[in-house]
């Protein structure tokens, strides 16, 4: 049980390397892709909260979470001047 919650925290702090990985990739696509993030962040979150209304899922919870922090880094760095350069 213990070991369970563990792992699913380790592969939920991923999240944030591999959103600062896929922003340094597609550094150019951050910019015009502002609005996108927004929406699909929206969206996100609208499937986060009907999984947990009716569906419960643990496993679901977890990769809906795993694609919210991985956007929303993305949306954050491309607002990053530095970052962009």
């Amino acid at each position: 049980m213990i070991i369970t919650i563990l792992l699913n925290i380790f592969i939920l702090l991923t999240a944030v390397p591999a959103g600062y990985f896929l922003a340094w990739l597609c550094k150019d696509e951050l910019v015009d892709g502002r609005k996108w993030f927004k929406i699909i962040l929206y969206c996100l979150f609208v499937i986060l909260i009907g999984v947990l209304i009716f569906y419960r899922s643990l496993n679901v919870i977890l990769a809906v979470v795993y694609m919210i922090i991985v956007t929303f880094i993305a949306l954050w760095k491309g607002k990053d001047k530095k970052f962009l350069r």
